[in-house]
């Protein structure tokens, strides 16, 4: 069975693990004190172009969302986020278990606008009783989206500009940023991101490490006592060394935007395989994220050797699905499967359209 599902079924890079195992008998202090923590932390402040960043360490997608958005609202206070947004969809309600609402609008690819912020911000504030509602408290994107959308630089200025004329922090989740910076079609860099947002993060599960997810947080209001919030929320690791040396690694030479690179160069393999065969996509993804719409029928028949993820259905004989790379996705596996693809797509050609019999 080859996978497609998600962009996190394999371990860690081997360099990561090569790593790991030099300094497995180091003798360090705990909880991101020591010296690969430390390291890591300069590293992505190079890269950020960012001195004055604060950078934290958790493990995992979830708990830095929580964490984070925790950290920054009051108890009456919600998040803005798309509909489709992971915190709204994806998180079983964890915003909402530490208190706070996630404040959805509509999207149709996945990204919320300038607009849409001010028109929420400015219909909770124009109320004749504003406090009998949850009050806007900041401003949540992932980038890319999870539609493997990307928000362009000018759309990240324009959210940018609206958040700070209305109060509202504004975070980036960045489960999957180096899928979004390696794109063909980015025109920002890491540096960028850091100068137009509040806090974001790097996220490392899905780009090469075991686990762990670099927060970077940029306005000096939201670094007060953030350790303390981590701490509380569970996500203070101990062997914190074990997530600064994934980090160190993935930074010190350009090891994360390389691995990225390859994940979309593998998506894109896929994506243009398919649309030479005259395939639609649910959306346009440059990232390593990829929604063909394809017969139901084949899709039966592509399940006895490949996993991927139904997204949704089109209409009665056709369906959405995501196949998704990684940094680990083998060229051999991405040709195998669009092969096969290709050929069911032939085949299907070749069956005449079954004729009813009129009585």
């Amino acid at each position: 069975m080859i996978r497609f599902e998600c962009d996190y079924n394999e371990g860690a890079h081997e360099r990561i693990l090569q790593r790991l195992m030099e300094t497995n008998m180091e003798q360090t202090s705990g909880y991101g004190t020591d010296v690969h923590c430390e390291r890591a932390r300069m590293l992505i402040r190079q890269a950020c172009d960012s001195e004055q960043a604060d950078i934290h360490f958790l493990v995992g997608g979830t708990q830095t969302n929580t964490t984070v958005i925790a950290s920054i609202l009051r108890p009456y206070q919600g998040v803005i986020a798309a509909t489709s947004g992971h915190i709204a969809v994806h998180e079983t309600g964890a915003i909402e278990a530490t208190g706070h609402k996630v404040l959805t609008v509509p999207s149709v690819d996945g990204k919320i606008t300038s607009e849409q912020v001010r028109a929420v911000y400015d219909a909770h504030m124009n109320n004749s009783s504003p406090e009998h509602g949850v009050q806007p408290g900041m401003v949540y994107i992932s980038q890319p989206t999870e539609n493997g959308t990307m928000y362009s630089k000018a759309e990240l200025q324009a959210l940018h500009t609206v958040s700070r004329a209305c109060g509202l922090p504004f975070f980036v989740d960045g489960a999957r940023l180096g899928y979004a910076l390696a794109s063909r079609d980015c025109d920002m860099t890491l540096a960028d991101l850091a100068r137009l947002c509040d806090v974001f993060y790097i996220g490392g599960t899905k780009i090469g490490a075991l686990m762990g997810e670099a927060v970077v947080i940029l306005n000096d209001a939201l670094k007060l006592d953030f350790r303390y919030m981590i701490k509380q929320k569970g996500g203070l690791l101990a062997k914190g060394r074990l997530l600064g040396i994934q980090f160190e690694t993935l930074f010190e030479d350009g090891l994360y935007l390389d691995i990225s690179r390859h994940a979309v160069d593998m998506a894109l393999r896929i994506h243009d395989t398919l649309e030479q065969q005259g395939v639609q996509f649910l959306y346009d993804s440059p990232t390593n994220q990829q929604f063909p719409i394809l017969p139901d029928l084949l899709l039966e028949q592509l399940r006895s050797d490949y996993t991927f993820s139904f997204w949704e259905k089109v209409d009665d004989r056709h369906s959405a699905v995501r196949f998704c790379t990684s940094w680990a996705t083998r060229q051999e596996n991405v040709d195998s499967l669009t092969r096969d693809i290709v050929q069911l797509l032939q085949a299907e050609m070749q069956v005449p359209e079954r004729v009813e019999a009129v009585v």
